[in-house]
């Protein structure tokens, strides 16, 4: 079972993220500062909240000795703090002052990477704050960032959705599209997978995304024989943009916080849901196993952080009174009319019935598609036939003759699978 054990409620605004250390707790929020809790009682260290930065705090995380603790900001810089007497250390500004928006340090702590909302990417000397090496994205943001647990590897995410992987001295190995609307977090596991060769070490990479998907990749990097990363499955369960994801220090869970308000911890081995947790009341942006123990905190935009305590020896799905939810994949047309209408949504279930949503059709909605739907007339045209009716300045149904709300044309996905599989099947 899973068991809330003490919700924190010290920020003024969104907590941004969470971190542990062995005998830490640390918290960030927008409110501009960064919290610092004992794990013996949660209580909050005298020298709690730390304060520098003048803008948003988006991430905070421990040295691998948990003596020094790093946090980043919108005011574009990185800062190093004194983990167990909150003393300042150093102030590191990105290059160009864009706002830092991730940041982690390698697993030897002898460097600290961040990342920026321009695209850039940095690796500063830990010991000596000096900027050591520097790269960028082309496409969007840095908003994810991960060190392989032997420290040869730093992978990064962007908004625009790739995953790009660098050597140790920032020389861009592989880039790759892996969600389509843009990454929010990644993490490696801790213990690499068995099956490594002739030196070869392979280790399992999770990120996610806002396709409310979360992926498990396998990761391998020798000098001799090169990078490799391979997708091997898809976790689903969530039906809204994931926020973040977090591996357990064994390597056995992962962990995921959702715009849907939800976290959801799955079974590495089965990729199965072990337990689902609805106590959050807004968007839920961080999560994090505590090192060496069955603790998990999770923080949201409603300004709260939950402390979990996980017994697995219990076989209960849920948390507290809550009880597991099936996955989102497993949905009949009836389960989504229902949350339909529980998400205040009930001019959809008509339009959704007509096209015959399901739970595999509904992960498949973009936003775009999504917000569309709300204005569609219910019949099905040929692109070209519509917008040639649209450009003869007509805002009325062909089918029904009334006035059309809006002349966003919108795609009928499930008549464009079953084309598809159509296709497929006749084909040679």
């Amino acid at each position: 079972m899973v068991k809330l054990i003490r919700t924190l409620a010290d920020h003024g605004d969104d907590v941004s993220c969470c971190a542990f250390s062995s005998s830490l707790l640390a918290t960030c929020s927008l409110d501009k500062t960064i919290r610092l809790y004992s794990l013996s009682d949660f209580s909050e260290l005298p020298h709690s909240p730390l304060r520098f930065h003048t803008y948003a705090v988006h991430c905070c995380c421990f040295s691998p000795s948990g003596h020094i603790l790093a946090s980043c900001s919108t005011d574009g810089t990185t800062v190093l703090w004194s983990a167990h007497s909150g003393q300042f250390l150093t102030v590191m500004e990105q290059p160009g002052g864009s706002p830092v928006r991730v940041c982690c340090f390698s697993p030897d702590s002898a460097y600290l990477a961040s990342g920026a909302a321009d695209g850039s990417v940095v690796l500063w000397n830990a010991q000596s704050y000096k900027l050591y090496r520097c790269g960028g994205v082309k496409d969007g943001s840095l908003v994810a960032c991960a060190f392989s647990p032997d420290g040869s590897l730093l992978v990064t995410g962007s908004s625009g959705g790739d995953l790009t992987a660098w050597d140790n001295r920032m020389r861009c190995l592989h880039n790759e599209k892996a969600h389509d609307l843009g990454i929010t977090c990644c993490d490696f596991s801790p213990r690499p997978l068995s099956g490594g060769e002739q030196g070869l070490q392979f280790y399992r990479l999770a990120s996610c995304g806002q396709d409310c998907e979360i992926k498990l990749w396998v990761v391998s990097f020798t000098p001799v024989l090169g990078f490799e990363l391979k997708y091997k499955s898809t976790l689903r369960g969530h039906c809204a943009p994931v926020l973040a994801c977090a591996f357990s220090y064994d390597g056995q869970m992962l962990v995921s916080g959702s715009v849907d308000k939800s976290v959801i911890i799955y079974d590495i081995g089965t990729q199965s849901v072990l337990y689902t947790l609805t106590q959050h009341t807004r968007y839920v942006t961080t999560c994090a196993f505590a090192p060496n123990t069955l603790l998990l905190a999770t923080g949201s935009m409603d300004k709260t952080l939950n402390i979990w305590e996980l017994d697995l020896e219990t076989p209960c799905q849920g948390s507290t009174g809550d009880q597991q939810k099936p996955l989102i994949e497993d949905w009949s047309e009836e389960d989504v009319s229902t949350w339909l209408r529980a998400q205040g949504l009930e001019e959809l279930v008509g339009v959704f019935q007509m096209n015959n949503i399901d739970g595999k059709e509904l992960l498949h909605l973009t936003k775009e598609s999504l917000a569309g739907d709300l204005k569609i007339d219910g019949y099905s045209y040929e692109r070209e036939a519509m917008e040639s009716w649209i450009h003869k300045k007509k805002r009325t149904s062909p089918m029904t003759n009334l006035v059309l709300p809006s002349l966003v044309l919108t795609p009928n996905r499930t008549l464009k699978m079953a084309i598809n599989r159509w296709l497929e099947t006749h084909q040679k």
